[in-house]
C-alpha cells in the first residue's frame, strides 16, 4: 500500500457512496486523493489504487490519462492550465498562453527549471464568456487573465513556492 492511511479512509468514504458491485464508479475520486497526497500518479500508483478498489488497473489507467486533471507525469509545484479550445482561443486563450509561455520560458507541458511552474492547454472549462480562462493546480478557475492578472498570479503563486 502506497498512500496514507488517511487517503484509503477518504477512498472508503467514497466506495460508500457507490453499490458494492459498483467500485469503479469511484476511480476518480479515488485518483483525485492519490494526486493530492502524492503530487502526480506514477504507474505504481495508478496499479495501487486499482488494487485497492478490486477493478483492473486498465480502468483506473484509462480514467488517469483520459481526464486532464491528472498528470500521469511529474509537474511543477503550480499547475497552471490555459483554455486553449476554440471559443477561448478567440477570445484571448492563445494570448493568454502565449504570454505565459514567454513569461515562464517553457511551453505547453514544460516545466521550470526551479520545479515551481508546469504549463499545459486545458479542455474546455465551460467559461468562454470569462475566458482567457485558466486553472490553477487543477482546483482554482480563474478568470478575465489579463497580462495584468497573469503578472499578479504567477506572482503570489511564486510567493508561495519560496514561503513552503
Amino acid at each position: 500500500m502506497l498512500l496514507s492511511e488517511q487517503a484509503y479512509q477518504k477512498i472508503d468514504r467514497e466506495l460508500t457512496k457507490f453499490p458494492a458491485d459498483q467500485k469503479q464508479s469511484a476511480i476518480m475520486a479515488s485518483l483525485a486523493i492519490a494526486q493530492d497526497e502524492q503530487g502526480w500518479l506514477s504507474t505504481e500508483i495508478i496499479e495501487d489504487v486499482a488494487n485497492y478498489l478490486g477493478v483492473p488497473p486498465i480502468a483506473v489507467q484509462e480514467v488517469a490519462t483520459f481526464y486532464n486533471m491528472f498528470d500521469v507525469n511529474k509537474v511543477g509545484k503550480h499547475k497552471i492550465s490555459v483554455c486553449t479550445n476554440l471559443p477561448c482561443a478567440l477570445r484571448d486563450g492563445e494570448k493568454a498562453g502565449d504570454y505565459l509561455k514567454r513569461k515562464l520560458g517553457i511551453d505547453y507541458r514544460g516545466t521550470t527549471a526551479d520545479g515551481l511552474f508546469t504549463l499545459v492547454e486545458g479542455e474546455c472549462m465551460g467559461a468562454c464568456g470569462d475566458s482567457p480562462v485558466l486553472i490553477v493546480n487543477n482546483k482554482h478557475m480563474c478568470v478575465r487573465m489579463s497580462e495584468e492578472k497573469l503578472d499578479a498570479l504567477v506572482d503570489s503563486l511564486k510567493a508561495q513556492g519560496e514561503s513552503a
